[in-house]
């Protein structure tokens, strides 16, 4: 498998200038319509039963990141750094806007999916630079004392700006929307999810052929992007499994418990696409070739939707079974 992964460290995938803006305009309309979905309500709801909030903001900001970096220490037998990199970098970015759907389709406790997703989007500037640099750099040192990799430096500062940037406005403009408009906010809230989906999976086919135009040989790219989804498959199943058990742990309700696994195994790979596209961040010279990050933040874009929505499927099952 690392033979294949290797041969994804070798492509430089960069954008030019008007794609990059495309990228962050992209974003920018995802990130505002998750927070058309944010309302005061919401958020002082949380003060009321905050438990349940807790614990998910526990197992999102720091199980999965944590468990993140010890798989990919485990796993440095069979994968490249760079993929493990782009592993952690999926961990650290918020939940993704489809999560709201999934926790509702499944039966699960909404309220918590809407604030769990509210209080990760609002606080994704700080923390998933912050959790990218930790649990990056931890990585690193395994890394460089297996002498896997040269001595490298996660960005934090220059992560930080990139984040408030393309996801500061965006927010304030949609919990403003929101606020003062909350039925035009209503009106465009499942526009928005739609047109968001549609526009995330332009990103992901503009990256996968980028990543195959940088092959000689067709089964080359069979085996490498086979080999990316293996691992993607493994890491989601951990996010998924780390929500779920996680909440079983604490003693929440299996109603709370469908929620955080959806909430802690859908993550935004929208952002980690963007941040590896932003020759600011990852610098070519400084990096090298980011394609073992690209292939497992664009994987896991298509992925944690199946997954998802298979999950959300059995989770509905059983609760009608249940009532039954």
């Amino acid at each position: 498998m690392k033979e294949y992964l290797l041969s994804l460290d070798t492509l430089n995938i960069n954008l030019g200038s008007n794609e990059m803006v495309l990228v962050n305009f992209i974003l920018a309309f995802v990130m505002f319509g998750v927070a058309l979905s944010i309302r005061t309500s919401t958020l002082k709801s949380i003060f009321k039963k905050p438990t349940a909030v807790i614990i998910g903001l526990i197992l999102q900001w720091v199980a999965l990141p944590a468990l993140t970096c010890l798989v990919a220490i485990a796993l440095n037998p069979i994968i490249t750094p760079m993929v493990a990199i782009g592993m952690i970098l999926v961990a650290s970015c918020p939940g993704g806007n489809i999560s709201n759907f999934l926790s509702s389709y499944s039966k699960g406790n909404i309220e918590l999916s809407v604030s769990l997703t509210a209080i990760t989007t609002l606080f994704a500037s700080i923390v998933t630079p912050l959790n990218f640099w930790f649990w990056g750099a931890h990585y690193f040192r395994f890394a460089e004392i297996r002498n896997d990799v040269p001595t490298l430096e996660i960005p934090f500062t220059d992560v930080l700006l990139q984040i408030i940037l393309i996801l500061g406005f965006p927010i304030v403009m949609g919990m403003v929307v929101s606020h003062f408009f909350p039925r035009i906010a209503k009106k465009i809230t499942k526009i928005t999810q739609v047109l968001s989906i549609l526009f995330f999976i332009g990103m992901v086919i503009v990256s996968m052929t980028q990543v195959l135009s940088g092959f000689e040989q067709r089964w080359e790219v069979y085996a490498a992007i086979l080999c990316g989804l293996i691992v993607v498959v493994i890491h989601n199943a951990i996010a998924l499994g780390t929500g779920f058990f996680g909440g079983k742990a604490a003693g929440l309700p299996n109603k709370d418990c469908k929620t955080l696994s959806i909430e802690v195994g859908i993550q935004n790979s929208g952002l980690a696409l963007a941040l590896l596209f932003n020759p600011t961040i990852f610098s070519p010279d400084v990096w090298g070739s980011n394609g073992g990050m690209v292939i497992v933040a664009a994987l896991w874009g298509i992925w944690h939707i199946i997954s998802g929505l298979t999950i959300s499927t059995i989770y509905r099952h059983r609760a009608n079974k249940k009532q039954a």
